[in-house]
């Protein structure tokens, strides 16, 4: 089996060409993309984009969607996150299929994006409308032959997994966030490799602690700091084919954010052959 790529999860500003740079002289190989879709627009489009990445040396291996208004953690994040609250699922989706019409055209096969917190509840009304939307975001995906990615962590690994079944898309899968899993305290990231680890198309790697009681989101952490056992996480998804890449993901700004970087991609390095 070939030896998995790193990569680094990337937002798109005035310069993508500098976003690029930076990843090429961390030393890695490949890059996701995280943007909304007016940053993808104001870019010059995703083609644009892929190819400031290839005059870096840099292959994007996923465009992950940023939808605005969004609100990460346990209290406000139900109500304001991905497509499953009803006040924006309509405009999410249309922005959505736009994304995947500027994303289909720069040869990028994979999309990605937190959906929301999934009800646990599959006769909800809720989950039965969030269906209904999906199935129209996959058919757009399956039209430009790209594949959807569900980002974990706002709703349990089984949850996940049943929505997945209930989709019965081939193109559906799932980025695995371990450190999600945690922060929002939903799974222990081996069970979702369990259930999940055979539609484990991508991943993120990050770490963190779970939230105590009273707080509405965990607390990231450097990798290798938090919860999340890398070794044993990685060899099962290998097990279960899984082929890469590791995306390394720092949610922090400035110096401490390249050093703690670099010394993910340190302790990462030796768990990919």
């Amino acid at each position: 089996m070939a030896r998995i790529e790193l990569g680094l999860i990337v937002g798109l500003h005035d310069d993508p060409s500098a976003e690029f740079a930076r990843v090429a002289e961390l030393g890695l190989p490949t890059c996701q993309v995280s943007t909304t879709l007016d940053g993808l627009v104001r870019a010059g489009g995703a083609e644009a984009v892929e190819k400031a990445a290839v005059r870096a040396g840099v292959r994007i291996s996923a465009f992950f969607q940023v939808y605005p208004g969004q609100t990460y953690n346990l209290a406000e994040g139900p109500s304001t996150d991905g497509l499953v609250p009803e006040a924006y699922r309509d405009m999410r989706l249309r922005e959505s299929l736009e994304f995947v019409e500027l994303v289909s055209r720069s040869g990028v096969r994979d999309y990605a994006a937190h959906m929301g917190f999934i009800p646990d509840d599959p006769e909800s009304p809720l989950y039965r409308r969030l269906l209904t939307a999906l199935g129209k975001l996959l058919d757009r995906l399956e039209a430009a032959r790209m594949r959807l990615l569900f980002e974990t962590g706002q709703e349990t690994a089984s949850t996940l997994a049943r929505t997945i079944r209930d989709l019965d898309a081939p193109h559906a899968g799932v980025n695995l966030d371990p450190a999600n899993l945690i922060l929002y305290g939903m799974s222990h990231p081996l069970d979702a490799v369990e259930l999940l680890g055979e539609r484990v198309w991508g991943m993120h790697a990050k770490d963190g602690l779970p939230p105590n009681r009273g707080e509405s989101l965990g607390v990231e952490t450097p990798l290798g700091e938090g919860k999340v056992p890398f070794p044993l996480v990685l060899a099962r998804l290998r097990e279960k084919g899984f082929a890469g890449p590791v995306t390394i993901e720092r949610e922090i700004t400035g110096p401490k954010q390249r050093e703690d970087i670099l010394r993910a991609a340190r302790l990462l390095e030796p768990l990919l052959a």
